[in-house]
């Protein structure tokens, strides 16, 4: 079936459609909530509730971009378990390896087993970069950059999914990005060389 066949039996009570259209965007979703929240465990928590979300509300699904619908529902849920974070301890920048309770250079979804260990090596420090500057962001502003320059997402979709004019979201997107290369700077010498005059543009 394809994906407007899916959502259709999805929103009939067929558990099977919805399954599919969850692996179709569960990396996307969690990835997406991984940026915002710099977790990956409050990632996972935050992803299953917003597809539980979505099972629940895919009645309402009016047509459209149902990518930017999902992840205007993930978004939610991760903007939700910030404000809560605010009245909690904030956890630790660095990504944690649970079996040791000790910090890791970086988590494994980063690591692309096609590079050499030389490009791994540096694909891995720019992203450290990232993600630290990412975290330094506002809500608002890292979710803007994360959907545009990581998950890819076109001005209208990320219009759709933060609910903001297309105006707002390109203001937004050119603060985060001002802001994001000035943190980069900081990081000059952990950034590769080859990376180092891009101005706008994540990897």
């Amino acid at each position: 079936m394809n994906e407007e066949d899916l959502i259709r039996s999805a929103a009939a009570g067929d558990l099977d459609a919805f399954n599919q259209l969850v692996l179709n965007y569960e990396q996307m979703a969690y990835n997406l909530a991984n940026r915002i929240l710099n977790d990956s465990d409050a990632a996972a928590d935050a992803t299953q509730s917003a597809f539980i979300s979505a099972y629940q509300s895919i009645g309402k699904f009016r047509g459209g971009s149902f990518k930017a619908w999902l992840l205007r529902i993930v978004s939610n849920a991760c903007i939700d378990e910030l404000r809560s974070r605010k009245r909690r301890p904030v956890t630790r920048l660095e990504p944690v390896d649970h079996t040791s309770d000790e910090e890791i250079e970086s988590p494994l979804w980063m690591a692309d087993d096609a590079l050499s260990p030389e490009e791994q090596l540096d694909q891995s420090e720019l992203w450290h970069a990232i993600e630290i500057c990412l975290a330094r962001l506002s809500e608002d502003y890292r979710l803007v950059v994360t959907l545009v320059d990581i998950n890819g997402c076109d001005y209208q979709e990320v219009s759709i999914i933060v609910g903001k004019p297309l105006g707002t979201i390109k203001s937004r997107l050119a603060r985060a990005r001002e802001r994001m290369q000035a943190c980069l700077q900081g990081f000059w010498e952990l950034i590769p060389d080859k990376y180092r005059h891009q101005d706008k543009a994540m990897p």
